[in-house]
């Protein structure tokens, strides 16, 4: 096992075109990192220039404590998983797994040792002798998981490894390789643009966007303070409410906090953070909405509505935002119809608010 550190990490192609734009991350040994953004974001990228599958146009990846800009795949001690398995279709289970250790010249015996004890981990014994056609995609995942298995790296790497997985599958899948991960404790890298994938596998998350980190830190951290208006965008799903503040507004909704700067701002609100309510709630917000489409997801149901002016039939309160879009997370059971015209609450405590660009969290 080992560390992985990425120091001022660039990558930019031929004409100009830059992908990584200085990036810094420090994955601890044993720890599970996952990449995560919208695609052409860069993390596919990243991930490819740790595994030497990209050059390093600028600063330096350190791999337990070795710097290996210059040093070829094969002899970084890390084993990849692909997006499209990458399996030999006229080899059987066994031989699959077994490739790679037969090109690096290991006795047949340690070979034999290391790819049962692989199988027995993933379930596969079974399964050795088939070949990747009789197998579903779920089982030809986790021979490619085997075949990385077998050759105890230093670190897993992982490039989107579900994508191909109807959707069942890919949250079982999820659940094997977090249980995987944690049994072996070696240090894994995974890229996803899924992000509920990546808030269920993490324990040190990266958000990216344009070939930059946005935020680092534990999942659930990120969920609860995102740091710029993209992470609390691209972190939840539905995404978190997004509202443009004038001065007056910050003033006047956040008084007695240091968030009230007199500057224009952004407000964000959780979808859940909602409550319906035709009260009024002292520090918090309350914005009056009309039901515009409903989904219901048995447990909880998502309401989204428009926000109104006060010259459309309902009265504003003092301060009120601009007409707008809103979404709302509440429990299964209640059911407003479409059109009808609800108040949704949500406490100061739950308020988050962002500076002008969306590039700063402000916190109190």
């Amino acid at each position: 096992m080992a560390n992985v550190t990425l120091r001022n990490v660039h990558k930019t192609y031929p004409g100009g075109f830059e992908a990584i734009k200085g990036v810094d991350v420090d994955v601890g040994d044993g720890q599970f990192c996952v990449l995560v953004g919208p695609s052409g974001c860069g993390k596919s990228t990243l991930l490819r220039m740790v595994a030497g599958l990209e050059t390093v146009t600028g600063g330096e990846i350190d791999i337990g404590g070795r710097v290996v800009n210059q040093i070829e795949p094969a002899d970084r001690d890390i084993a990849m998983v692909f997006q499209n398995y990458a399996l030999y279709p006229h080899m059987s289970v066994y031989n699959n797994m077994a490739y790679g250790l037969r090109n690096r010249g290991m006795a047949e015996t340690e070979i034999k040792t290391r790819v049962e004890e692989a199988a027995r981990i993933l379930e596969l014994a079974p399964m050795l002798e088939r070949k990747p056609r009789q197998l579903s995609g779920g089982q030809r995942q986790r021979v490619a998981m085997g075949r990385a298995i077998v050759r105890q790296p230093k670190v897993f790497l992982f490039d989107e490894p579900l994508s191909n997985l109807d959707a069942k599958l890919r949250i079982a899948m999820r659940v094997e390789i977090r249980k995987l991960q944690r049994r072996l404790q070696t240090t894994s890298i995974y890229v996803t643009h899924d992000q509920l994938e990546a808030m269920t596998l993490a324990d040190i998350l990266v958000v990216m966007n344009g070939g930059r980190v946005e935020q680092i830190g534990n999942p659930l951290e990120i969920y609860q303070k995102p740091a710029t208006t993209f992470v609390a965008s691209f972190i939840g799903a539905p995404p978190m409410n997004l509202m443009p503040l004038r001065p007056d507004e910050t003033k006047s909704r956040f008084a007695g906090d240091s968030r009230a700067n007199g500057k224009a701002g952004i407000l964000g609100i959780r979808p859940e953070d909602f409550v319906i309510s035709h009260e009024t709630i002292a520090g918090g917000v309350a914005l009056d909405l009309t039901v515009e489409a409903i989904e219901r997801v048995g447990a909880e149901t998502f309401i989204y509505g428009a926000r109104q002016h006060e010259e459309q039939g309902i009265a504003a309160n003092p301060g009120d935002l601009p007409p707008g879009e809103l979404i709302v997370r509440i429990p299964g059971a209640i059911a407003p119809a479409i059109g009808e015209r609800i108040r949704a609450i949500a406490p100061r405590e739950k308020l988050h608010l962002f500076s002008a660009d969306g590039r700063t969290r402000l916190e109190a």
